[in-house]
């Protein structure tokens, strides 16, 4: 995670971004912090990188990289704006220990490259690119399955869409039919008129049992939510979902970043997973 030291909305790049729209720092710092708390109270360890100056939207760390069992896909943004962040956590990884393997198509990280269980599900239509898709699945050695997005409000795939984890009520039972799919795949949550008819019709196959989420908790950014197999950690104002997901057996755990919708960030935006 990156501290919002130097968090505004500078430019607009996506349609959420207002740079009429004033940011109260104070209180993004204060929800940022809650967030890192309370990660920290339900057992995970947050490590930090430095913000850097001029960079208002380093704060969104998921953009940059995908960890899939300790390898590391950096990014290539597809603002200029953003592009000086892929150095500032390239040399972070690499001091931590990792090797970073440099895309060469723009490729935005966690926002479209969502792991899965077996799967990597890649966002495009706004952000990355196809080919970036086919770049990690020969990196990662795993089947990456490409998923078009339609609205632009939903401009990256993890604000359409999250991986609930293998865990909770139904999850790891056959789909029904009788392949095993869902035993493989896990769960999603996810709001499916982001997605075009065929990708939605592969996420219906894959995910018979996802939760599906109503355009009022898509728009509260209740998709750009971490979840940890049991723990969900979402936004308190999409509440339609966080009702669903403790009706699942999930255990929803309410934190708001509101500051961070001004730019079209959330929960998962501030959240690189580094999964070793």
């Amino acid at each position: 995670m990156c501290e919002p030291r130097h968090f505004e909305v500078r430019y607009a790049i996506n349609p959420w971004m207002d740079t009429d729209t004033p940011v109260d720092t104070a209180l993004a710092r204060e929800q940022w912090a809650r967030l890192v708390q309370v990660y920290r109270d339900h057992g995970h360890t947050v490590e930090t990188v430095s913000p850097v100056e001029g960079l208002p939207d380093m704060v969104f760390a998921a953009n940059a990289a995908v960890v899939v069992d300790g390898r590391v896909l950096g990014s290539s943004f597809h603002a200029p704006e953003r592009r000086p962040e892929s150095a500032a956590y390239e040399l972070w990884f690499k001091n931590s220990g990792f090797d970073v393997h440099p895309p060469g198509s723009v490729c935005e990280g966690e926002g479209d490259l969502v792991p899965c269980g077996p799967y990597i599900l890649a966002g495009t239509g706004f952000r990355t690119e196809w080919a970036a898709h086919r770049e990690a699945q020969e990196f990662f050695g795993r089947p990456t399955i490409s998923l078009q997005l339609v609205d632009p409000r939903f401009y990256h795939l993890d604000t359409a869409l999250f991986f609930l984890g293998e865990e909770g009520d139904g999850e790891g039972q056959d789909d029904g039919d009788g392949n095993g799919t869902g035993r493989r795949a896990g769960n999603i949550a996810y709001y499916p008129p982001a997605f075009s008819p065929g990708s939605r019709e592969v996420l219906r196959r894959l995910y018979p049992r996802a939760v599906i989420a109503s355009e009022d908790d898509a728009l509260a950014f209740g998709l750009n939510s971490v979840s940890d197999g049991r723990h969900v950690f979402i936004d308190p104002q999409a509440q339609g979902l966080v009702d669903q997901l403790a009706d699942r057996g999930y255990v929803p755990v309410p934190v708001d970043l509101s500051e961070f919708r001004k730019a079209g960030g959330g929960i998962k935006c501030c959240t690189q997973e580094i999964r070793s």
